[in-house]
């Protein structure tokens, strides 16, 4: 089972990092790679048990259950249930903590799947780089905007 772990630094206090990327169905609006979201069912996109279908640049769909929620925490978790890559039983968690030296934010993505062993690597490559680091290198640059 991969084990994939991704952090970086973003400068710009929790709270508001928080506010850009605590809507379930707004990966498109913080996120390069992800171009249209929508939650299904008319649910609240802040319910345990939603499920977001989304497409990224490449055309691709995919579908993920909202597992964890925690303002409090500033922390989402989330199961992906269909995608066109080779993996399963996927968990993933988003976590946010405030860096008290100059009121930044550590941010930390991880996930855990299966995946048959000629492809593990390379889907954890991909999802650690371009998903993870991708997110969060849009984050540090929306930012450094503002």
């Amino acid at each position: 089972m991969p084990k994939i772990t991704v952090s970086s630094v973003i400068d710009a206090p929790v709270d508001a990092v928080w506010a850009r990327i605590r809507d379930f169905n707004a990966l498109p609006s913080w996120h390069p790679r992800m171009v249209e979201s929508e939650i299904e069912d008319g649910l609240p996109s802040d319910q345990i048990g939603c499920v977001r279908k989304f497409k990224i640049v490449s055309g691709a769909t995919v579908r993920e259950r909202l597992v964890a929620f925690s303002d409090a925490d500033r922390s989402v978790t989330y199961a992906i249930i269909e995608t066109p890559q080779p993996i399963s039983n996927h968990e993933a968690t988003l976590t946010l903590r405030r860096v008290t030296d100059g009121d930044r934010t550590f941010a930390e993505w991880t996930a855990e799947f299966d995946a048959p062993a000629e492809e593990a690597d390379k889907v954890a490559a991909g999802m650690g780089q371009n998903v993870f680091q991708g997110g969060f290198d849009a984050l540090k640059a929306h930012f450094a905007k503002t």
